[in-house]
């Protein structure tokens, strides 16, 4: 493994790590080096990933949909120096269905979860000087879709929170978003059982460089943790594989 990223000596959680990209950063992170804490609701998954880690990583299991999983997932932790927010999901709804139920459902898990956890870290005072925060959302929040007004909306509200966020603690820590088109996890293979082989063929065609793997994600992640990113923070990182700059057609 290259030296260019050296996080050893450092430690992150890693929220929803049991899901593709969450698992795809914590063996990345952990090969370079990092201590990972592994936090997600699948305790078989995550019992999995963690032995195949290095003995460098931790599992405590939460549902970040709930206030106490949250308290008990800060108390429970040490020192960290940042975090990489993956938990999330995915609700495709038109907006005449919309009721406050589900609203509640994906604004819990897309929105209100960062929000809790971040505040929560900074109230302990959990989080060392230099952090770095990743949050990962979509490029739908720029680039909607029908039925997406639910998941597109929560994206849109954690972006603006991890840039108020950069804003207002700018001395401790730093704090970036991610947002990735289409990537290869069990959203996607759910997606492709749902809509037809050959329709997701067709769309990949829009794609210049094709469709995303979870390592595409973990390596940016990589970068924006460790101290190679030092002087970025408050930044959207678009991740599409060229989608957004036009078809190949």
């Amino acid at each position: 493994m290259s030296n260019f990223l050296d996080l050893k000596g450092k430690t992150y959680l890693v929220t929803g790590a049991s899901g593709g990209i969450g698992t795809a950063v914590s063996k990345l992170i952990s090969e370079y080096g990092a201590n990972v804490i592994l936090t997600g609701r699948n305790e078989a998954t995550l019992t999995e990933l963690h032995r195949a880690l290095n003995s460098n990583s931790s599992i405590i299991v939460a549902d970040l949909d709930e206030d106490s999983d949250i308290e008990k997932l800060v108390a429970n932790i040490g020192q960290i120096d940042g975090i990489v927010h993956c938990a999330g999901i995915v609700k495709p709804m038109p907006i005449k269905f919309i009721n406050r139920k589900n609203l509640e459902k994906v604004l819990n898990s897309n929105f209100y979860s960062a929000v809790l956890l971040t505040s929560s870290l900074l109230k302990k005072k959990k989080l060392n000087p230099e952090s770095s925060m990743v949050y990962i959302s979509s490029i739908s929040s720029k680039f909607p879709y029908l039925g997406g007004g639910l998941y597109v909306s929560s994206k849109a509200a954690l972006e603006a929170f991890a840039k108020t966020l950069a804003l207002e603690h700018s001395n401790l820590l730093r704090a970036n978003i991610i947002s990735p088109g289409l990537v290869k996890t069990k959203i996607f293979e759910d997606t492709e059982q749902a809509t037809g082989e050959e329709e997701m063929k067709a769309y990949e065609e829009k794609y210049l460089l094709g469709f995303g793997e979870t390592e595409d994600i973990a390596n940016t992640c990589a970068f924006l943790l460790s101290s190679r990113s030092k002087w970025i923070t408050g930044e959207n990182i678009i991740m599409d594989g060229g989608l957004t700059i036009g078809s190949k057609k």
